[in-house]
């Protein structure tokens, strides 16, 4: 085993496991999936640290990016309860780690990412590693991809001051979009869920995760 195999094997183990993540196909995936292909490889030596891992530093017109913490993206998944026949719409992936694990889980995977680079260097990557069933388009994180749509999940790589109503609308009947949703200093993991054409939503666990861009709330002026 290499190293970076026994590391995957240990951040499933002791890492996601430990965090509360029982769904077996969620964890298979994640003990499958080369992490480290999916990170500058100045930094593959702590990619399976536990903790949000940045992928690109920030530029004066762009915040930095990140792949999300392995134990909150392994709950999030789980609560998606993705399914195989399964159309996901991924957003924000940055270098596609999350996609490559969605589309283990699922039929197809349309991801939407704003930053051209990360989209051309997500789907090398995803390209490198025979994911056949996913592809990394650019676009606006708040848009999704209505034309693509409507998806069984939507899944969200980061924390959102809210989820806009272009997003929910493109839920299938039954489908569930997950992200962490922040409340003032705290960030609530939440479950949308459209039943009947009626969107309704749950809080599941706390979550401290770097925002996704593209979802920020322009403060008014006061006079």
């Amino acid at each position: 085993m290499s190293e970076f195999e026994a590391a995957r094997q240990n951040m499933v183990e002791s890492q996601v496991m430990t965090s509360g993540v029982t769904d077996a196909r969620v964890l298979s995936e994640m003990k499958l999936i080369p992490r480290e292909k999916f990170v500058p490889e100045a930094r593959q030596s702590i990619a399976y640290l536990g903790d949000d891992l940045r992928v690109k530093e920030a530029t004066d017109d762009r915040p930095a990016r990140y792949l999300m913490d392995p134990r909150c993206l392994g709950k999030l998944a789980e609560l998606a309860v993705v399914q195989k026949s399964d159309l996901v719409l991924d957003i924000g992936p940055a270098t596609g780690y999350s996609t490559a694990l969605l589309a283990g889980l699922a039929d197809t995977v349309v991801a939407v990412e704003s930053d051209q680079e990360l989209v051309e260097t997500s789907n090398t990557v995803l390209q490198a590693l025979g994911v056949d069933n996913a592809a990394v388009l650019e676009g606006a994180h708040m848009d999704g991809n209505s034309k693509q749509g409507p998806f069984d999940v939507i899944f969200l790589n980061g924390s959102v001051s809210f989820v806009p109503d272009a997003l929910l609308g493109q839920l299938k009947e039954g489908g569930r979009l997950v992200a962490v949703v922040r409340e003032g200093s705290v960030g609530k993991a939440r479950v949308y869920t459209n039943c009947h054409g009626q969107i309704g939503f749950r809080n599941v666990f706390d979550a401290g995760i770097h925002p996704l861009p593209g979802f920020e709330v322009e403060e008014a002026f006061s006079f």
